[in-house]
């Protein structure tokens, strides 16, 4: 077969392994982990077959997609560590991993089943362990964060402000930038102005609540 007649297929596997990719975030996002391969297959209207020539098990659909969120963390903070300004690094680096995460309403799901513990995942989560540190050491030694700041403050802030846009995203869906202001502000990152992005409505706050 020429090498023309073999680029169609290779664009045509490549968007079928983006469209099961793409499917497969949107019901972990909607129903978490049980979703199956077979569901998959379904509701992004391939074969199942196709399915399993590209991920033979949910382990690897979920290492796959594991492997793309860190990948993206990981361009995130050396993109940060360009900034001169040590607080400013850190800043970028916080406020634009919140903004990825806010619209990842999958992460957890992927995260609580993907293999950490062999590579690639394992690398890329030293190496993103290893970024989120140095920018942390240099706000620290600038001055630039309250005395006290450390890296699992990072970790923990990223989850309260997923916490935030998972409640809230069908109902105020830049709730949580008000939440970035006022953390970032409370580690000593940004200036003391008016937030942003107003509070939620009582009316908003009661369609969050949790629903039998």
């Amino acid at each position: 077969m020429s090498e023309d007649r073999q680029r169609p297929l290779r664009a045509d596997a490549e968007r079928n392994r983006r469209l099961i990719m793409d499917t497969a975030e949107r019901l972990f996002a909607e129903r978490g982990s049980v979703a199956t391969l077979n569901e998959i297959a379904h509701e992004a209207g391939v074969g199942v077959g196709t399915v399993y020539r590209r991920f033979p098990d949910l382990a690897s659909l979920m290492n796959a997609l594991f492997a793309e969120r860190f990948t993206t963390f990981l361009q995130l903070a050396e993109t940060a560590a360009e900034h001169a300004e040590p607080g400013e690094a850190l800043r970028h680096y916080l406020v634009e991993a919140a903004r990825r995460r806010a619209g990842d309403p999958a992460l957890d799901v992927v995260l609580a089943h993907a293999d950490l513990e062999v590579a690639p995942a394992a690398g890329m989560r030293e190496e993103l362990g290893r970024r989120v540190d140095a920018l942390v050491e240099r706000a620290v030694a600038a001055g630039a964060v309250r005395e006290g700041f450390a890296s699992t403050d990072v970790y923990a802030y990223l989850y309260m402000i997923g916490a935030v846009a998972d409640r809230t995203h069908d109902v105020a869906p830049d709730a949580w930038r008000r939440y970035v202001d006022v953390l970032l502000r409370g580690f000593g990152l940004e200036p003391a102005t008016a937030m942003r992005q107003p509070a939620m409505t009582d009316a908003q706050i009661l369609s969050t609540w949790p629903r039998p």
